[in-house]
Formats: structure tokens, C-alpha cells, sequence
């Protein structure tokens, strides 16, 4: 699995494919996320961003092959292993941004609260930042796996399942995400700081069922 995944991240460097998704998310951080602002609050602003580049990374990689390629490389490790190894890519790649954005954020922003005057602990504060932006990476990829090849394959109704999934996990009450970007904006108001861990053991088992669906029909529909 590692020669396989080492080889779809070759692929995906190489399209310079995900530059869009990485170049907007730096964007909306810029933007939304200035120096100051209250710790938790922009941590689940980064979080939140995150999901959907995740998302927008999955179907990326799951298309980025050639159909030729494809089939060669399904045909040598079986279509489940191959498929399989393309979502992890993304997921390394959600998760390398994600955190690279929570360490970035807690550095610019004041360990204070949403009054800013409470005064809140930076380690634990990104500690917690990292869990969401986790958990946010996990659900992404898990709605980037299900809104693309093989569960869908027309483009249209690929992408605007995709942009309606992943809103829905972001505002949907009892969603992994909105639980855990939840909870850092409410302990922003509190001065305490969460620890996401439910929300992010749900998102584990969430994108574990989608990653074993979307390799399950990816196996049977290339017999």
C-alpha cells in the first residue's frame, strides 16, 4: 500500500491539480483569519475551510488518472487497493494542510476569548484546533469518496453532490465537523477550550465505512 500510495502522490504532484484547492483555502485564511482575533474562533474558521478542500482533494485524486493507468494498476493490486490508496493520498494531503493551518493560526492569533479579555492557553487551544481540522479532513474525504467514481459518474451531479454534502456536514446538527468546529467557537465564548474527541472518533468511523464502500463498488464494477 505504500509503493501504491507513494505512486498516486507522484501522480498528483505532478498535475499540479491541487493547486486550486490549496491556493483557495490560503485565500480564505488570509482573508477570514487576521492577527488578534481570538484563538479558538480562527481555529474553527480553518477547520471549517478545511472540509471542503478535502472533499475537493478526494475527487481529485480519484479522477487524476488515465483510464489506461488505471486499469493497469487495478489490474495489479485488484481495483478495491488501488481506489482505496487514491483517498488516502487526499487524506494525507487534507491532513498535512490542515495542520499546517492550525499551527499558522495559533501563532497569529490572541490566546484570548471571544470577549478578548479571558485569557485562553495556546497549546491547548491549538491541541483542540488540530483534532477539528482532523476531524474536518476526515468527513471531507469521506464526502469527496461517495459524491465521486465509481458511486457517481457524471461530472455535473458529482460536483453539485459534492458542494451539497459537504455544506450539509458543515451545518448539519450532529455532524462530526459541525460538532467539532462548534465546539471551539462555543468554548471561544466560554474561555475554555474543548477537546473535540467524539466528533473526531465519529469522523474516523464515517470516512472508515465511506473509504470501505467507495473501494467495495470500485472492486465489483471493473468485474
Amino acid at each position: 500500500m505504500t509503493a501504491l500510495m507513494g505512486y498516486h502522490a507522484a501522480l498528483l504532484l505532478r498535475s499540479q491539480r491541487w493547486l486550486p484547492p490549496f491556493l483557495l483555502y490560503a485565500a480564505f485564511l488570509a482573508i477570514s483569519v487576521q492577527a488578534g482575533q481570538p484563538v479558538l474562533d480562527s481555529l474553527g474558521y480553518a477547520a471549517a475551510a478545511l472540509l471542503p478542500v478535502a472533499a475537493w482533494l478526494a475527487r481529485i485524486c480519484v479522477t487524476a488518472e488515465p483510464q489506461a493507468a488505471r486499469g493497469c494498476v487495478a489490474a495489479a493490486v485488484g481495483p478495491a487497493r488501488a481506489h482505496v490508496a487514491c483517498l488516502l493520498v487526499a487524506l494525507s494531503g487534507a491532513v498535512t494542510l490542515g495542520t499546517v493551518a492550525a499551527l499558522g493560526v495559533t501563532l497569529l492569533s490572541a490566546p484570548v476569548a471571544s470577549d478578548h479579555r479571558t485569557p485562553v492557553p495556546l497549546a491547548p487551544a491549538c491541541g483542540a484546533g488540530l483534532l477539528a481540522a482532523l476531524a474536518c479532513a476526515l468527513l471531507g474525504t469521506a464526502v469527496g469518496a461517495l459524491t465521486s467514481r465509481p458511486l457517481l459518474r457524471s461530472r455535473a451531479r458529482a460536483v453539485l453532490a459534492l458542494l451539497l454534502a459537504a455544506l450539509l456536514s458543515l451545518v448539519a446538527t450532529g455532524s462530526p465537523a459541525q460538532a467539532a468546529v462548534q465546539g471551539l467557537v462555543t468554548g471561544s465564548r466560554s474561555g475554555t477550550v474543548p477537546l473535540p474527541l467524539l466528533p473526531l472518533a465519529a469522523a474516523v468511523l464515517v470516512t472508515a465505512a465511506a473509504l470501505a464502500l467507495a473501494g467495495a463498488l470500485a472492486a465489483r464494477r471493473s468485474t
